[in-house]
């Protein structure tokens, strides 16, 4: 049902949805992997799209841990929002940081993202960059998957520090990025 239901958001929407498929749990156990659960005490997921990612932040987060899930789907984020009741949901990767006000958070400590910003226009990636490095303590983590290599000069010119990832089992393989904030 899952599957179904992201291949017809694709289909009607392929820029912002990005993939035909959900992400592989090779692809969630990758992005979740940076993050120090003992410690992590907000944490914001962009284009949480179906929940791949969001189940493992759920399972793995502290009762203490706040975490904030953007979703610009309506239909996908109500699902999450019936699934994961106990998270904060927005709608709007662009607006990080009044979110962050809404519930009571200076700065994420983790920002992980699902976002398609091959797909989108520069200004947009800017924009969304923008609110990511405004809303991350300075030490926090950037945390992205892209199939392709084309924001790595963006985020290294961004943050002090960028690794990759390379997940080949994911319908595409895919890049795992982690970015670090300076200190």
């Amino acid at each position: 049902m899952e599957k179904l239901m992201f291949l017809t958001k694709f289909l009607r929407s392929p820029r912002d949805i990005g993939s035909i498929t959900p992400s592989s749990r090779f692809l969630a156990k990758a992005m979740v992997k940076p993050v120090d659960w003992n410690s992590a005490k907000h944490v914001a997921e962009l284009g949480a799209g179906t929940g791949v990612f969001t189940k493992y932040i759920d399972r793995l987060r502290s009762p203490e841990c706040k975490v904030v899930i953007f979703e610009q789907d309506r239909g996908m984020r109500q699902r999450l929002e019936r699934l994961y009741p106990e998270l904060h949901y927005h709608h709007d990767a662009c607006q990080i940081t009044s979110a962050m006000k809404q519930y009571g958070i200076n700065q994420f400590d983790y920002i992980l993202s699902g976002l398609p910003f091959t797909n989108f226009s520069q200004e947009l990636r800017d924009e969304i960059m923008n609110e990511v490095e405004k809303a991350l303590k300075p030490g926090g983590m950037f945390v992205a998957f892209q199939f392709s290599l084309q924001m790595r000069k963006q985020l290294s010119e961004r943050f002090e520090r960028v690794s990759l990832d390379f997940v080949p089992m994911n319908v595409l393989p895919a890049f795992v990025y982690r970015c670090e904030k300076a200190r």
